[in-house]
């Protein structure tokens, strides 16, 4: 047989659309993920009360729906500060940059497969293109420039942390993710968000590339900036980090952003790992029984949708569940388990694809029977790996001190934190009372002996 690594598959067929179809198009994805940013603010108000026993909003409008209306009016009508030594052009830009980017995304990821649009064939996606995965990629990268001019615009200390952590956190996840996506085009043949879905008609590539899946689960965490890893707007050490000096709406551009990539990173996992607009086998068999498909018309969009909001509730239940990670196990868990995973994931793919190409033996079975292995594998390293802590000891780590080593934590001039190994010394009041413990102790060690 041809030794054929890459499928060629058709992207979403875009002939009969016109420039009004466009404009609808365009319109509707920003009305759509505007509404889902009310509705995500709301689900996720009143989810985290209930998880943390309380009621949540409660007073504007049925249910409190009405309190994202409210702060959005907040927002307008609340004085626009301007910081007078800050770049005035990035300390505007950073913002609109961080907006721009967020609503960019999602032109090129299908919602449903081709309809009749005012009897157009069309389908129910913007634009696509060979290369779309590339261009995600790359407007989820841009969309981080926008939180770094934000920091360092302001020209003050604690939103420049918030920057550089950003940025050092994209990267770090950017890498994890891209390289989890790349097994996706790697066995669809395409780099095409439709083409992508197209391939998923059977299995979805979250059961078929499992590891791959959880790495982009973890990753897309990391690269919202949410709970568990919300480390470049930690309230407790940065107040909120690169937003520290914005108000007003140039505040809301941000916060609206944040949430519509909450929503860019569920709808890429909808449309790369959980079979896009598709419905599952239950639903299609279901549908079976009378003869209907699940897979045409408008219904599809419906099935997108959910998904998404299955990865919508899972970020929220996540914020009310786990606590904000250190910065260095934070470090510690992209470049030394989700990188490697991903790439040691990536090298097995690409054996698969080689061994497929030359033999009879199914991909897909190949897939599933080392994603089994490569699991069993990971928890084995996980229980039997060793303990953290004693690597965290290690005398060969950068910066170790033996405890004996002592500490002056005022030698450069200002109060630096201790190093592994070694320990504050007593504070002033401390020493005081061990004197006076040690001296009563005396004393009573004394009057024991004048009894006797």
């Amino acid at each position: 047989m041809t030794p054929t690594i890459l499928a060629s598959v058709q992207i979403a067929d875009f002939t009969e659309d016109t420039w009004w179809i466009w404009v609808i198009k365009a319109v509707f994805i920003i009305l759509y993920l505007i509404l889902s940013v009310i509705l995500a603010l709301w689900v996720e108000r009143r989810g985290l009360g209930r998880m943390q026993s309380r009621l949540g909003p409660n007073r504007v409008g049925p249910l409190g729906f009405g309190q994202a209306f409210a702060d959005a009016l907040k927002l307008i009508i609340k004085e626009d500060i301007w910081l007078d030594g800050a770049d005035k052009v990035m300390y505007f830009l950073a913002p609109v940059v961080s907006a721009a980017c967020a609503f960019m995304l999602m032109a090129v990821l299908p919602m449903g497969p081709q309809v009749s649009l005012f009897g157009h064939s069309t389908p129910l996606q913007l634009a696509d293109s060979p290369v779309a995965i590339l261009f995600v990629l790359a407007v989820a990268a841009l969309g981080e420039y926008g939180l770094v001019f934000g920091g360092w615009s302001t020209r003050s200390t604690l939103p420049l942390y918030g920057a550089v952590r950003s940025a050092t956190q994209m990267i770090s996840y950017e890498l994890a993710m891209g390289l989890s996506l790349v097994t996706v085009f790697l066995t669809a043949g395409s780099m095409s968000t439709s083409a992508i879905v197209d391939s998923q008609a059977g299995l979805w590539n979250c059961i078929t590339l499992f590891p791959a899946f959880c790495v982009y689960i973890i990753s897309m965490f990391g690269e919202t900036n949410r709970l568990p890893f919300d480390l470049p707007e930690a309230e407790g050490e940065l107040v909120a980090g690169h937003t520290t000096e914005y108000s007003s709406m140039k505040f809301a551009w941000y916060y609206l952003s944040e949430y519509i990539n909450m929503l860019n990173v569920s709808m890429i996992a909808t449309t790369v790992f959980l079979g896009g607009w598709r419905a599952g086998p239950i639903v299609t068999w279901i549908y079976s029984l009378w003869g209907g498909d699940p897979n045409v018309g408008w219904v599809p969009m419906l099935w997108f949708v959910l998904k998404t909001w299955v990865f919508m509730f899972f970020m929220i239940w996540t914020r009310a569940t786990l606590l904000r990670m250190r910065y260095d196990h934070f470090m510690k868990l992209g470049w030394k388990v989700l990188i490697p995973t991903a790439l040691t994931w990536l090298v097995c793919v690409m054996v698969i694809q080689g061994v497929s190409a030359f033999t009879d033996l199914s991909r897909r079975s190949l897939l599933l029977a080392i994603a089994i292995v490569f699991l069993i594998a990971l928890v084995a390293i996980w229980f039997f790996g060793g303990n953290d802590e004693e690597e965290d000891d290690a005398s060969g780590q950068p910066g170790f001190v033996r405890p004996e080593e002592e500490f002056d934590p005022m030698a450069g001039g200002f109060p630096v934190p201790p190093m592994p190994g070694q320990s504050l010394p007593p504070s002033p009041r401390a020493q005081r009372r061990d004197v006076s413990s040690s001296s009563r102790a005396a004393v009573s060690n004394i009057k024991e002996a004048d009894r006797d």
